[in-house]
């Protein structure tokens, strides 16, 4: 597969004659000259009346250099051929192959719009300085202690109910839950599983569930020679020792004794409310005898040694990180004989471990939907453009995943999902646990309160009479307000507070609609998308949207080599899990 491709940029430029304000006539001594077509008849000869003394203003059309950044060929692997700035106002992706999922995936708060000259001025790093055309604007960011946003007053949509919004922290579900009980906070996320009664029967409070859109699992790093195995063979590189710990975990019984109401045993990795998420066979029953037999089979009767990674947040779909990790390596240690020693990490360096695959035996992680399709759940984890998380890639699961997505409707798409799943249930990249449910807790005086089952909160729309300041509290400091190159919910809610993509999801639903682009139109065969910019958008620092902002802001991700493709740690997951792999990327 050809690794060393380029990006061509063409200008496409308008031919224009310019007229500054008060009407002397402005130079362009770089600009072609306006070509019209030669009268078709003699001109008149008569001399004009006094009314046509002078001859009427007319308007030169603006010259706009729109930018190209294109593969020559799709032979590098990844989903998108081109990206135009067609006009001003009017962005155009040519992609490889069918994608009906294209509207869902653009939509997605990752790959939002900021300015042109931002991101050149910032060298592709606008980490704590985001600028956006969202609702709020970044005021200042006290590491450790609070994040401020300000509202936009020029905002293009409706504005911000509050003057100013507050991010808060705590990893401690008690000390969110004291914190809004006292007042000092408006709302929180993911109450613990015992403070859903104490909530629901507080006046003073309101309760609202999350649909349980999510997965947590026990993943595995497959490579043979991991690191952490002192050069020797990784056991967890054997299939059957995977298969052995998937029939070794008692799942009912994390869920049972850990997990909020809302939430259930997971028998695939995708929650069955998403269309095919369910299709194939259901996950391993718990058998200790058979877990035990199938490890002595795989050359393990005694047991081994390995590592249990994860970062001490609380998500939605791990309500309490600490005690599930200690029952995971309880029941490692008493049905299978294996010594997993607990190491917890801070929460960006595991996220950039997982994405490197440098993550050497067993790590907790979990994945809550971003839309609802199986391209964002086993297309973004095992399909071509997945991280290294999981180690080696299966080429039956990528096949099947791959042919799925190209599908448009779900009928035509459960064969190659069904497979999909069949697969992953063979080759146990993870052990799917849970689909966790969660809730958002608020002021009972809260209006416009709602949880929404993406966990983008727009909080743009929530508030309290009379109250200017809307505090909110979270499991987690954000790591970065650069969402290109972050994966977790705490950044991403905070960026979505601030910038835009093309398109975006109904506040407290899953449904995609207009938002930088107010209308769009794909082409018969789905491989091409062209979408058409609102008019008149100011970002924070008072510039215009325009089609080349767009073009540079999603390049900057796909072109590994481009410049400004540096972001906090170049990784640019999202990018790569849900189009494949970057062009011009180093070979492996």
């Amino acid at each position: 597969m050809k690794r060393n491709l380029f990006v061509l940029l063409s200008l496409l430029v308008i031919a224009s004659v310019l007229t500054a304000c008060g009407g002397a006539p402005a130079t362009a001594t770089e600009a072609p000259p306006v070509v019209t077509e030669p009268p078709t008849e003699e001109p008149a000869t008569e001399e004009p009346t006094e009314a046509a003394t002078e001859a009427p203003a007319t308007e030169a059309p603006s010259t706009y250099e729109g930018l190209l950044v294109e593969a020559p060929d799709c032979e590098y692997g990844g989903e998108i051929r081109s990206i135009e700035a067609v006009d001003e106002f009017t962005v155009k992706f040519n992609l490889c192959v069918p994608d009906p999922a294209f509207p869902s995936k653009i939509a997605f708060s990752s790959f939002a719009i900021q300015p042109q000259e931002h991101l050149e001025a910032t060298e592709g790093r606008p980490l704590e300085n985001p600028i956006g055309t969202g609702p709020y604007m970044v005021e200042s960011w006290e590491r450790g202690n609070q994040l401020v946003f300000t509202r936009f007053d020029d905002y293009w949509g409706e504005p911000a109910l509050n003057q100013t919004l507050v991010f808060r922290w705590s990893t401690e579900s008690a000390q969110r839950l004291l914190e809004l009980q006292s007042g000092t906070v408006d709302a929180i996320d993911n109450p613990g599983p015992d403070d859903f009664e104490t909530i629901e029967a507080d006046e003073n409070l309101q309760l609202i569930p999350r649909e349980a859109l999510s997965i947590f699992y026990i993943g595995f790093n497959n490579n043979p020679t991991a690191e952490g195995f002192d050069n020797s063979t990784n056991p967890l590189a054997n299939e059957q020792v995977r298969q052995a710990i998937a029939m070794g975990i008692d799942r009912s019984r994390i869920v049972d004794n850990f997990y909020p109401p809302g939430s259930a045993v997971a028998s695939h990795f995708t929650p069955c409310s998403i269309p095919n998420g369910c299709v194939g066979e259901e996950w391993y029953e718990f058998d200790v005898e058979a877990a035990q037999a199938l490890l002595a089979e795989a050359g393990y009767p005694d047991g081994f040694e390995t590592v249990i990674n994860y970062r001490d947040v609380v998500r939605g779909y791990l309500p309490d990180p600490n005690v599930v990790a200690q029952d995971i390596q309880a029941q490692l240690q008493e049905n299978l004989n294996i010594t997993a020693n607990i190491e917890v990490m801070e929460s960006g360096a595991f996220l950039d471990a997982a994405d490197s695959g440098q993550l050497t035996g067993i790590h907790l992680l979990g994945w809550g939907a971003d839309y609802p399709d199986q391209t964002n759940f086993l297309g973004y984890h095992f399909g071509a453009g997945s991280s290294d998380q999981f180690g080696d890639k299966f080429d039956d699961i990528v096949e099947a995943i791959e042919a799925g997505a190209q599908l448009a409707s779900d009928d035509e798409r459960a064969p190659h999902y069904e497979a999909a799943n069949n697969a992953i249930k063979q080759h146990v990249p993870m052990i799917p646990v849970a689909w966790g449910g969660s809730g958002v807790a608020y002021k009972a005086a809260v209006e416009g309160a709602h949880a929404s089952p993406l966990g983008n909160e727009s909080f743009a729309v929530t508030g309290i009479p009379g109250q200017d300041t809307f505090v909110w509290m979270q499991n987690a400091e954000p790591i970065s307000l650069y969402c290109a190159d972050e994966t977790d919910g705490e950044s991403l809610r905070a960026c979505e507070q601030v910038t835009q993509s093309l398109l975006g999801y109904e506040i407290g639903g899953t449904a995609v609609e207009p938002a930088l682009a107010e209308s769009y139109e794909p082409n018969e065969d789905l491989t091409e998308w062209t979408f058409h910019l609102r008019q008149g958008v100011l970002f924070h620092d008072g510039s215009t949207l325009d089609a080349n902002d767009v073009v540079t802001s999603l390049s900057v991700q796909w072109d590994a080599a481009h410049p400004l493709h540096t972001g906090n740690t170049g990784g640019f997951t999202y990018w790569s899990g849900l189009f494949g792999p970057f062009l011009n990327a180093p070979p492996q």
